[in-house]
């Protein structure tokens, strides 16, 4: 199979499921067997949920992806093995970033809620054009990637945790703020914003939001 089919909910899912660390092994940059050029594809994914990774508190380096071809058994060998040693280094999915089961869930199943966007996002704004792995990773380590994922991926994330947190229970800001780590004047702005789509209602009866 293509790496370029894997998809970014096939790694979530994998995190959802309890699994310390995802390694992904592709052939090697512009030596695709499909003349799609999946690989780069994969690469392009790796990076960007390298991102969603950090910015909900997971470490990176529970995610690899790697280049061989089908006759390198000795590279892959020593790449598995490299990556099983990192992942016990770095320690189980959670505990070692701080957070326990519940709010682990609770951050991944928001960044599952978003794929849809997050694969729109990726498509249009946030794909490298030139086909080589320096170009790739330079591209998402630059300011503007930065900038773009903050605007575009950051407020959706925040929306979606907010959102989860509501069809369990209607909440006031403060209950949100305090739950979400995020001030109240920042609830504010994601809850109007989710007003404004006909996502949340405010009920003057329990002064809390809702579904």
């Amino acid at each position: 199979m293509c790496s370029g089919r894997v998809d970014l909910r096939f790694v979530l899912r994998a995190f959802l499921k309890g699994m310390d660390g995802v390694f992904i092994g592709g052939c090697h940059l512009n030596e695709c067997n499909y003349i799609t050029h999946g690989n780069f594809d994969a690469l392009n994914m790796v990076l960007l949920c390298k991102k969603i990774m950090e910015r909900i508190g997971l470490n990176p380096e529970r995610l690899r992806i790697e280049f061989m071809s089908g006759g390198e058994g000795h590279l892959f060998a020593e790449v598995v093995n490299s990556f099983g040693k990192k992942v016990k280094e770095v320690g189980p999915l959670g505990q070692s970033e701080g957070l326990d089961k519940k709010t682990l869930q609770f951050r991944l199943e928001a960044v599952n809620q978003l794929v849809p966007y997050l694969k729109l996002v990726e498509s249009q704004r946030m794909k490298a054009s030139t086909k080589s792995e320096e170009a790739y990773r330079s591209f998402f380590s630059s300011e503007e990637v930065d900038r773009i994922f903050d605007e575009l991926v950051g407020d959706k994330l925040a929306i979606s945790q907010i959102l989860l947190l509501l069809r369990e229970q209607p909440q006031s800001t403060g209950a949100i703020s305090k739950q979400l780590g995020m001030t109240p004047s920042e609830v504010s702005k994601y809850i109007k914003s989710s007003s404004r789509q006909g996502l949340v209602r405010y009920d003057m009866d329990s002064k809390c939001y809702s579904i």
